[in-house]
């Protein structure tokens, strides 16, 4: 295996420092001047500044703890500016001399539920709350939302650039509101854990993925800040029971392997037992909701560990049940496979038109749309259609084993319907 350089390791460590840290440095920067932009700038300069100082001098003790003190200095810098002095009040505690060098970085409190909160503020448009959070604690950039909420990307940063001005402008508090006023925020911050996990899911190639310890873990931290809320609960169940299949989603050669055919065994028991936890939680409260029906569908199919088949019509209730609570393109996509399995691929086929029809132009471009009805045509023995279908799934598809996998069937078909010479 080839060797990293000193050189490799340093950009290395910053890359890694970005994916895994960057919300909470920016959470800590934040929380002491309200100024989301001026904290964004800091950070940046300090990622900066370890892309040209690691891979020559070494990548120091403790990445993080670095990056903070560089960012923090930043922004001394500026706060000791003629401009800011006459300009910015004085904040006793911010301004007081400290050793930066000393701090430690796993001794200070994870901030980012705070930001997040913030995010959610009443003074904020609440359009873009969801979508601050991903970008500005989960570290998502504008791009990535924007293809998320289907929004280019120079409007989605123009509303995001809108927001952190206005957290400056209003003062926002960086604190974890009253009982009373986190009801009104909590939808927000479960649909921005949630974002962070499909958006990894489907932006992040497969041979890098692994479970996603951050969503995973602000979905914990969620039930315990509001352990009342069914909705939390069935989030973390969610985000378990997706993540516990993980591990089954490539064979030993890298290649994709369908739910459907996925070995049990290789699935994390010990999520599922969690989810399960947390499932029967969110059911003593007697209150249903969008993140605990999609954990039960999560559920039925794990349920496969223990049955080794999968009960299709409680699916396929499940599935009328979610498209009847909160209606979205990849539940009626799902809502269609399942009518299928119980009804026959012609009424899922049948369902799955109506439902995208009645979505509009999204649809088109929805890439499981395009390969499950590949799938059901395939079943129906429409080869030419399927073949097309096909390849229109092929095109949106952005993760190679599963383009891999994609071609596959369309090749499979071609030799179905090619007759031998």
């Amino acid at each position: 295996m080839e060797q990293l350089t000193a050189s490799d390791e340093g950009r290395a460590a910053a890359a890694v420092a970005a994916r895994d840290s960057y919300g909470r440095l920016l959470a800590l920067l934040s929380a002491s001047t309200s100024d989301l932009a001026s904290a964004e700038d800091a950070l940046a300069d300090a990622f900066e500044r370890a892309l040209q100082t690691w891979p020559d001098q070494g990548v120091p003790a403790t990445p993080d703890g670095w990056l903070l003190t560089v960012a923090r200095n930043r922004l001394r810098d500026r706060w000791k500016s003629a401009e800011w002095q006459r300009t910015g009040p004085l904040d006793v505690e911010r301004d007081a001399p400290i050793h930066l060098d000393s701090l430690d970085i796993d001794a200070i409190l994870d901030r980012r539920l705070e930001l997040m909160l913030v995010c959610a503020h009443p003074a904020i448009e609440r359009a873009v709350h969801t979508p601050l959070m991903l970008n500005t604690v989960l570290g998502f950039t504008a791009d990535q939302v924007g293809r998320a909420f289907s929004v280019p990307t120079s409007t989605m940063a123009t509303r995001l650039v809108r927001a952190k001005r206005r957290i400056r402008a209003a003062r926002i508090p960086f604190r974890i509101p009253d009982r009373s006023d986190l009801p009104g925020r909590m939808a927000a911050v479960l649909e921005a854990v949630y974002g962070a996990y499909v958006i990894d899911w489907t932006t992040t190639g497969p041979e890098v993925r692994q479970v996603p310890t951050e969503a995973l873990h602000l979905a914990e931290v969620l039930t315990t800040l509001v352990p009342d809320d069914p909705e939390a609960h069935g989030l973390a169940a969610l985000i378990q029971l997706s993540s516990a299949r993980l591990p089954a989603r490539l064979d030993g050669y890298g290649r994709f392997v369908p739910l459907a055919e996925q070995d049990p065994s290789r699935w994390n028991h010990h999520l599922i037992h969690r989810a399960h936890e947390h499932l029967r939680v969110a059911h003593t409260r007697g209150q249903i909701g969008r993140f605990q029906l999609e954990a039960a569908v999560q559920a039925v199919h794990c349920a496969r560990r223990q049955t080794g088949t999968t009960d299709w019509p409680a699916l396929l209730d499940l599935h009328r049940a979610l498209h009847a609570v909160a209606p979205s393109l990849g539940g009626a996509v799902a809502f269609a496979v399942a009518t299928a399995e119980v009804e026959g691929p012609v009424a899922g086929l049948a369902r799955l038109d109506e439902l995208l029809s009645a979505a509009g132009d999204r649809a088109r471009r929805f890439q499981p749309a395009r390969a499950a009805r590949a799938h059901l045509l395939e079943r129906l023995g429409h080869h030419d259609e399927a073949t097309a279908a096909y390849s229109s799934a092929i095109d949106l598809t952005h993760d190679p084993a599963e383009r891999e996998y994609l071609r596959h069937r369309r090749k499979r078909i071609a030799s179905v319907s090619t007759p031998a010479p």
